[in-house]
């Protein structure tokens, strides 16, 4: 597993690696070797470099690197935000151990017009870490907006100044980089937008903190990758047969809206599921039965045949949502939806109609806890059902607000958008970063749907398979490429399946 650290946990990794005998100054010194080493990727020796530092330890790793280049025939010198006496412990070593010219920070020093002595061919932001967490104002602010005034790559150290490193949140303003390296782990705020448009490459740097620390932290927020949940993948058996990998039903809506629900199938039948049915209102039937092959269809209307045709356990995961209309009706499919102990996905309308009673929707939720439930809204479906249910779900970053509504409900949420982030009422949370701004295309979300229903179906732990379902939600939009529609992405997934299983 790729675990993000917090601010608050990077910090207690930082401690926790001095106490137990590693020096601080050699954390620092790792940290400033791990900058210069990037700097000596990106330019010559001889190339001119500004490294900006900070009052903190973020500037003594600037010190660090900026002393290492200039040993490897560099042209350096450090712009301090600060006074040099007011430095403290390893930053204050570090700065003392620089014996090239420190100047005053000041508003426009990085600019060409007043730079006589030659153009600048890079800039080290080590003006602020990732434990920023209060507005940028004053000097600092003035050199950030000359850092990315000028043209020359920025190479940022820990993370872009001006970006909080837990919530991802620009804070008054943020450097523009062109690399980021940070130590240990990544934060929250590499993935987390707008953070992550900041960041340019990320790079991670072994400084020495060792892994041991990570037991005691015991961090809940992952990176989504396959280490995440590779383990609880459903991998089929050479003994096994199609109802061993269990039967998906999605729920249509009426004949002119039955695509999102077809797509939604298709993405539970390409993601393992062995069986899809789609619960059809009869006057929808022929359209729904006509355009699907492999994908069963069954005449169903309201919730009281719902309820009935559910009573076949084999149905053993369910979707609804999808083009199903925002109603009262869809609430009572909702609710014999989720009466049964079959997984079940909850997207769009399926969350939308409940905004104007929500509590019927979580206390439905809430006597399903420990049952297998994905909730799947974009931003604007969390704002009208989430809301709705409790104002403090709309403050905070995205990931806390994930992890908000899932604790109110007890079900998996899975917030959308390019910084996808799946969060449990236990504290876990993944967010995503694979991605790609073609994704954002009609119907793409109803696909997400079928896809966590059909890993689902296949006995896969509710998180897990959401954030399994995400993250080849993106890399079949990566295979696709530009010019994607909804309808590739379920195609698409042979070539990641092969990829990913080998």
């Amino acid at each position: 597993m790729i675990e993000l650290l917090s601010n608050a946990e990077m910090a207690e990794a930082d401690r926790q690696a001095i106490a137990g005998g590693v020096a601080g100054i050699d954390l620092m010194e790792r940290a400033g070797r791990a900058v210069a080493d990037a700097v000596s990727a990106r330019h010559p020796a001889g190339s001119r470099i500004v490294a900006v530092a900070g009052p903190g330890n973020n500037g003594g790793d600037g010190f660090v690197a900026a002393r290492l280049l200039a040993e490897r025939g560099y042209r350096m010198e450090v712009l301090l935000v600060g006074d040099a006496a007011r430095l403290k412990g390893d930053a204050a070593l570090a700065a003392k151990q620089w014996a090239g010219p420190v100047a005053p920070a000041l508003p426009g020093a990085l600019e060409a017009p007043v730079r006589p002595d030659g153009a600048i061919d890079g800039v080290i932001d080590a003006l602020f870490g990732a434990g920023l967490d209060r507005p940028v104002e004053g000097l600092p602010r003035a050199m950030i907006d000359s850092m990315n005034a000028q043209a020359a790559p920025i190479v940022a150290v820990d993370l872009p100044s001006g970006i909080n490193g837990t919530s991802g949140a620009v804070m008054g303003t943020a450097v523009k980089a062109a690399q980021t390296i940070t130590f240990f782990r990544k934060k929250p705020g590499h993935l987390l937008l707008p953070g992550r448009l900041h960041c340019g490459a990320v790079s991670i740097a072994d400084i020495g903190i060792p892994e041991s620390v990570l037991a005691e932290i015991a961090p809940k927020t992952f990176e989504n990758t396959p280490a995440l949940w590779r383990a609880h993948f459903p991998m089929p058996r050479e003994a096994g047969h199609k109802y061993d990998r269990g039967h998906a039903v999605v729920v249509s809506g009426p004949s002119w809206s039955t695509g999102a629900a077809r797509l939604a199938a298709r993405g539970a039948l390409r993601a393992g599921a062995g069986l899809v049915t789609i619960a059809s209102p009869r006057e929808a039937l022929a359209v729904n039965a006509a355009a699907s092959l492999a994908v069963m269809v069954r005449p169903v209307d309201g919730a009281g045949e719902l309820t009935k045709f559910l009573a076949d356990r084999r149905f053993n995961a369910l979707a609804i949502g999808p083009g199903v209309g925002v109603a009262d009706a869809t609430c009572d499919l909702v609710v014999a939806a989720l009466s049964g102990e079959r997984a079940v996905v909850l997207d769009a309308d399926a969350i939308t109609s409940f905004s104007s009673h929500p509590q019927r929707l979580a206390e439905a939720l809430l006597r399903r806890r420990g049952q297998a439930t994905v909730l799947t809204p974009h931003e604007g479906e969390f704002h009208r059902y989430f809301g709705a249910l409790d104002k403090q779900t709309q403050a905070g970053s995205k990931l806390e607000r994930a992890l908000r509504a899932a604790r109110l409900t007890g079900a998996i949420v899975l917030l959308k958008g390019a910084d996808t982030v799946v969060a449990a009422a236990d504290g876990r949370a993944s967010i995503a970063a694979n991605a790609p701004p073609y994704l954002a295309t009609a119907g793409a979300g109803d696909v997400l749907t079928g896809m966590a229903a059909g890993l689902l179906a296949q006995g896969m732990p509710a998180f897990e398979a959401a954030s399994a379902a995400v993250w080849l939600h993106g890399e079949a939009a990566v295979a696709a490429g530009p010019g994607l529609i909804s309808e590739d992405l379920p195609d698409m997934l042979r070539g990641v399946y092969r990829a990913l299983l080998g």
